[in-house]
């Protein structure tokens, strides 16, 4: 693997100043609007309700599109995979109404900029506090799903004074997770192995059915299917765009992410702030602790597992919004 990069705690600071939109992403009109203010008229996202829709640039040539309501306290909320900033529709709406809740697609998703490069958990990181701190949020909470768990993990650890609090919904460390597969582990995530061979096989093999590939992951890791039958098209029509950017995704994890956790866990680096995490309760299927993994890297941890499944933010939003409440009250 790469020898790790050095680190670089520093956020990346970018005009308050909200771009105009590129012509050419995805069709919508030009905006001109001051960060930190109320966004111009008509602007309401169209995906979360009664947020106001947002284009900010984090780093040269990468403007994210995210999602803003509410007032009070931040907390920023990175989405999983195969989705957007529309799984949080639940339970932005409650949050919103004590706290400022910031939803963004990330780098390569949704509606957000689809560089060829820059996928590294590091990198994805360094997009999401630009973002808040252009937004006029010096300092965070910070929750995420799935790969949005994973990002949030690294800017947690690479940014301790900016994070106030943590939360990973059903995900491992990437360290960890490479360590833990085996058996029938690694037989459930095979699409980690898919999506870390060299440019240009996952990404054939994934555009020749897409619909086949994503829809799988929708259908197969959800408990309750009711939860997602209004959205599934919606995931299905984003992830088919994002083929590329998603598999440089994946395949970070399968290198330069997992070098970045061994540095800090080398230098016995662990999270500063209230941790909580939620996941699936596998049982001992999986063969492995997760509760276990998780405390080595965050003294002040509360782990806990549900009966959803994997997209519990929307198989389970009032357990999900209660969990990330009482991490907020710590």
């Amino acid at each position: 693997m790469a020898r790790p990069a050095q680190r670089d705690r520093r956020a990346r600071r970018v005009p308050r100043l909200h771009r105009p939109e590129d012509p050419h992403h995805n069709g919508h009109t030009a905006t001109l609007t001051l960060i930190g203010c109320s966004s111009a008229p008509g602007n309401l996202d169209p995906v979360l309700e009664n947020f106001t829709r947002h284009r900010v640039p984090v780093a040269d040539d990468v403007t994210l599109t995210a999602a803003v309501g509410g007032a009070g306290p931040a907390i920023v909320l990175l989405h999983g995979f195969p989705q957007t900033r529309l799984m949080w529709r639940h339970v932005a709406a409650d949050l919103a109404t004590t706290h400022t809740v910031i939803c963004p697609d990330l780098r390569g998703y949704g509606d957000s900029d689809k560089p060829a490069t820059g996928y590294s958990k590091r990198e994805m990181a360094a997009d999401v506090v630009a973002l808040a701190h252009a937004l006029g949020h010096e300092r965070f909470a910070l929750a995420g799903h799935d790969r949005g768990a994973l990002v949030a993990f690294r800017a947690a650890l690479d940014h301790p004074a900016t994070i106030t609090h943590l939360a990973c919904l059903d995900v491992l460390p990437t360290l960890d997770m490479w360590d833990v597969l085996h058996g029938a582990s690694a037989a459930v995530a095979w699409h980690l192995y898919l999506m870390a061979q060299p440019p240009g096989l996952p990404e054939t093999l994934i555009a020749a059915d897409p619909h086949a590939f994503f829809g799988h992951f929708l259908d197969a890791w959800v408990r309750d299917p009711e939860a997602l039958r209004d959205v599934r098209d919606a995931y299905l029509t984003a992830a088919r765009h994002a083929i590329p950017s998603i598999v440089a995704d994946y395949r970070a994890s399968a290198g330069v992410d997992v070098d970045h956790d061994a540095a800090d866990r080398a230098a016995g680096t662990r999270l500063a702030m209230p941790v909580t995490v939620i996941q699936q309760d596998w049982g001992a299927a999986l063969g492995y602790d997760a509760a276990a993994l998780w405390r080595a890297w965050a003294p002040d941890l509360r782990h806990h597992t549900t009966t959803a499944g994997h997209f519990m933010a929307e198989e389970a939003p009032a357990e999900t919004t209660r969990r990330i409440r009482e991490l907020l009250a710590r």
